[in-house]
């Protein structure tokens, strides 16, 4: 067995909170996370491109950046950025031996008490990347919370809450107060934590967390002191302009607390930075326009109609596919204004619904039309015949591709490969 098929092969333990094993691997690999500077980003929804957007500006600025972000889209070794690019196959598969070989080791002597988890495993081999790459910052994103996360063992220089929402309620609690409460978990004391926007509720939970671990709380949205040219952000959406937000205020708290970052950098952070598959239009080989959104909770959902709305879309068939412990009702609810047809698939995921799960049970919540296609490259063809298109008055050849990203991942990496360009 490969280190990459034994490290797959830990998605069987599923998801557990905690962080006695992380610790546990870190000591034995001589305490990796200790050998850079990091800034840690929570949050439901705009985690990555917050992360993309600061990592860009501090590379800007002139130094080595890391970044680590879950779950990656097509292949493992996109968790892990060095300057701003992913990391090859094979260093991925040398560290992966490495950190397997210590675990294997600490299991031995009884050192490490329980079998890690995939997630576990995957943040110990990004930290010791970027030990060996020398980096001078990791940007790390929270897997999942904050409080019990794999990711939470790091002393960082800033951290950050981009957004709470509902998602994961079996894990993070059944209320935005309870979620936030899990998020302010990366809180530390004398570290700022900077909070997007964020509902009443969530704000008040935040606060008193940051408030007993005495963390000065950072408002993105308060007024900066620097002047800003105007710019067009690299991301598209609305929504993107609170995570711009949050970004400036990562960025110009570093600048004030670590070391200097110009507006010029800060600047390119914004406009320059890469976050694929969000609001990312391809054109397609065959013929026509596909829009990719990893829009996988209902926050995702809100954000991609009112895209779809804000730039006058119309209505457009809607490839869907969604993971079995999804809000489904309060993800489709958004998309029905802006669907001429839904066209349900099928993530490649044990955890996923099958197509025609999928398709019946948004039947009962609309009365849009829906197909089931099993393969998400069939489900894109079918929305993208033109006859199709015209039929739906979705306008000929447009058409959305969207929810989990563990379909939209693979489905885009597919579509390139057969010769798909970005728009």
């Amino acid at each position: 067995m490969t280190p990459l098929d034994r490290l797959f092969a830990l998605e069987q333990f599923g998801i557990k909170l905690g962080l006695d094993n992380i610790r546990t691997i870190l000591a034995a690999l001589g305490h990796p996370e200790r050998s850079w500077k990091s800034i840690h980003i929570a949050g439901t929804n705009g985690k990555g491109s917050v992360a993309a957007m600061v990592e860009c500006g501090l590379r800007a600025a002139g130094l080595a950046t890391g970044r680590y972000t879950s779950p990656h889209l097509d292949r493992i070794e996109e968790r892990v950025a060095i300057n701003g690019r992913p990391i090859d196959r094979a260093t991925f598969e040398t560290v992966t031996a490495h950190v397997l070989h210590v675990i294997d080791a600490s299991a031995s002597t009884g050192t490490l008490k329980a079998p890690p988890t995939f997630f576990e495993v995957s943040t110990a081999i990004a930290f010791e990347i970027f030990t060996r790459a020398g980096v001078d910052v990791a940007v790390v994103e929270v897997g999942l919370g904050g409080r019990f996360d794999a990711t939470n063992v790091l002393t960082p220089s800033i951290t950050a809450i981009t957004s709470i929402a509902f998602d994961h309620e079996r894990h993070l609690g059944h209320t935005l107060s309870e979620i936030a409460f899990e998020k302010a978990g990366i809180a530390k004391p004398g570290v700022p934590l900077v909070i997007g926007r964020v509902p009443a509720e969530a704000a008040a939970r935040i606060a008193t967390v940051a408030r007993e671990v005495e963390a000065p709380i950072v408002d993105a949205h308060a007024t900066t002191d620097r002047n800003y040219p105007p710019l067009t952000l690299a991301l598209a959406g609305r929504h993107q302009l609170d995570n711009a937000a949050v970004a400036v205020a990562i960025l110009e708290r570093w600048s004030a607390s670590v070391g200097h970052i110009s507006t010029e950098a800060i600047v390119t952070g914004l406009t320059q930075c890469e976050w694929p598959a969000r609001l990312e239009w391809l054109r397609v080989p065959a013929g026509g326009e596909l829009l990719i959104d990893a829009a996988h909770n209902p926050a995702g959902a809100i954000a991609l109609a009112s895209y779809l709305q804000d730039t006058g879309s119309g209505k457009l068939p809607i490839v869907f596919a969604a993971m079995a412990d999804k809000d489904l009702k309060n993800m489709i609810a958004p998309l029905v204004p802006v669907a001429s047809v839904f066209i349900a698939t099928t993530v490649p995921h044990a955890r996923a619904r099958t197509a025609d799960q999928l398709a019946g049970e948004i039947r009962r919540m609309t009365s849009v039309p829906v197909e089931a296609v099993a393969s998400p490259l069939a489900a894109v063809a079918r929305a993208l015949e033109p006859t199709f298109a015209e039929a739906t008055g979705g306008g000929p050849q447009r058409a959305v591709a969207c929810g989990s990203i563990y379909m939209v991942g693979p489905l885009r990496a597919r579509l390139i490969e057969a010769g798909a360009t970005r728009l």
